[in-house]
């Protein structure tokens, strides 16, 4: 995982006027990238859900992180992760942060006409995907809300940028547990173009606008909802630059 730094001023008039383009959610197979209907069980990640999550892992590349999955459209059957908020990328296992987090992410997701439909976590050793007690704890607490939840780690022996399968294990929660998801009904929103955004924000030398909830923590000037780097990312995704 490579450290990512960029900086970048966009308004947030700009975001809400390109947000419905990048987070659709036409979809597009991992795996046969053809594009189609979201069928039943489907899950699709958008552009800019990966691509933050991506960053996260990349930026703190020696800790776990975590962060939770949001719908714009939740639904039961298909489901369409339309974005993340980044949590934290130390103390995973503190209860009274992590609740917090969880409150004042839920409160901005009713403001804005979303819904958490998940959790993701980036272990701190490279080769260990497997969830842990902490990520199962926070998922089950999103399952009982949404019962069509999702968690979804990060493999970060395929972290790198030119790596041509995403680094994803998702699992799905039936009978009161967690269990891998069918790999051919996990979606991924032009998945070549989304793994090029990915690099080029890797390779910038700008300042990272990334912003997790713990960073907020430390000060709260810094915005967890990474509206900056929402921007930044539309803007490489747009039409206009050969993307989407």
């Amino acid at each position: 995982r490579t450290l990512f730094f960029k900086a970048t001023c966009f308004s947030v008039s700009v975001v809400l006027v390109f947000i419905s383009t990048l987070t659709g959610c036409a979809s597009v197979s991992v795996h046969s990238g053809k594009t189609g209907k979201l069928k039943m069980s489907e899950v699709e990640l958008s552009c800019l859900a990966y691509v933050k999550m991506f960053l996260h892992a990349s930026m703190f590349p020696r800790c776990s992180v975590n962060g939770l999955l949001l719908s714009s459209s939740p639904a039961e059957g298909a489901l369409c992760v339309t974005d993340c908020v980044p949590l934290l990328h130390s103390h995973l296992p503190l209860a009274l942060t992590t609740q917090l987090a969880l409150t004042q992410v839920d409160v901005w997701c009713a403001q804005t006409q979303q819904k958490i439909v998940g959790y993701y976590q980036a272990n701190a050793c490279l080769s260990d995907s497997s969830p842990t007690p902490c990520s199962l704890k926070i998922a089950d607490k999103i399952a009982e809300q949404f019962s069509n939840a999702v968690l979804l780690m990060m493999d970060g022996r395929k972290m790198s940028p030119g790596y041509r399968v995403p680094p994803i294990v998702m699992y799905e929660h039936k009978d009161s547990r967690w269990t891998l998801k069918d790999k051919h009904t996990i979606m991924l929103r032009q998945w070549e173009e989304t793994r090029s955004i990915a690099s080029q924000l890797l390779n910038s030398c700008d300042h990272a606008l990334l912003v997790d909830f713990d960073s907020h923590l430390d000060d709260i000037t810094k915005d967890w909802t990474n509206q900056k780097l929402n921007a930044k990312i539309m803007e490489l995704a747009s039409p206009a630059n050969g993307n989407m």
